[in-house]
């Protein structure tokens, strides 16, 4: 299931996060949102993210 958590905590500050994408298809997910709250100060990306990449490039590697 893909969800799009946004957590605002009491002094004003955001973060938002994604859970069951895959790659840079989470930063599309979000995007609205992100540009919606105002700057982004900190990015911290998740396995899930890292994890389609890694796979793309074996597969790349392979092809080759």
């Amino acid at each position: 299931m893909k969800t799009i958590l946004i957590v605002i905590s009491p002094n004003g500050e955001s973060k938002v996060e994604t859970q069951g994408f895959s790659g840079s298809e989470c930063r599309q997910a979000s995007r609205f949102l992100k540009s919606a709250l105002g700057t982004k100060r900190t990015e911290t990306l998740t396995s899930e993210f890292y994890g389609l990449q890694s796979q793309t490039q074996t597969e790349n590697q392979q092809e080759n």
